[in-house]
């Protein structure tokens, strides 16, 4: 891909684009009217990206057939609360022991 494939437009990119000062170090100088601009030579996709072109493909006929597991239905489940009723008076099972 291409710089103006980026920007829609031509960029001017100068030849010379380093000048060195006393101290040794180089700085970029864009001339007149020039553009620098700096691009990774190898840029890394990010995560998303990433993930998705190197996720795993299904790629023999067997595979790419294959349907997802069918099990057989849950049986229902018990309920959470039961409702119980007031006792009666003729239920002696509830009933307190009392000593005399």
């Amino acid at each position: 891909m291409s710089i103006s494939a980026l920007f829609g437009s031509r960029i001017v990119v100068p030849n010379s684009s380093f000048a060195s000062d006393a101290g040794g170090s180089e700085r970029k100088v864009a001339p007149k009217g020039g553009v620098v601009i700096e691009c990774s030579s190898r840029p890394q996709k990010k995560a998303t990206a990433h993930h998705m072109k190197t996720r795993p493909r299904k790629s023999q006929p067997w595979d790419i057939k294959r349907r997802p597991t069918v099990y057989a239905p849950l049986p229902p489940l018990p309920p959470d609360y039961t409702l119980a009723t007031a006792p009666d008076e003729t239920d002696t099972s509830l009933l307190a022991v009392t000593k005399d």
